[in-house]
């Protein structure tokens, strides 16, 4: 098994139409690439304000190149981005 990146992504505050426009590229990239194990936004007051996603990669620049090459990334969505290798323990 490849080592496991949880990356974190914040939005840009306002940028709900940015996220709502990219939405379906960023879908198709996480289909068509096959690393991302599970993932989801994270929600503030039921509202889309950031990502979760665990990726299987061979290493962090792996991870950092796959996080690069997001369409909500390349659309300046994030304010912040965080990997960090994980390692899943339970579930």
């Amino acid at each position: 098994m490849m080592p496991l990146f949880a990356l974190i992504c914040r939005d840009k505050p306002g940028a709900l139409e940015t996220r709502m426009a990219n939405r379906e590229a960023h879908l198709a990239y996480v289909r068509d690439t096959g690393v991302v194990l599970f993932g989801g936004p994270m929600l503030t007051e039921g509202e889309m304000r950031g990502s979760l996603l665990v990726l299987e990669a061979d290493s962090l620049d792996a991870a950092r190149a796959w996080a690069a090459r997001d369409p909500y990334a390349l659309a300046g969505l994030f304010e912040s981005v965080e990997i960090t290798e994980w390692k899943k323990v339970v579930g």
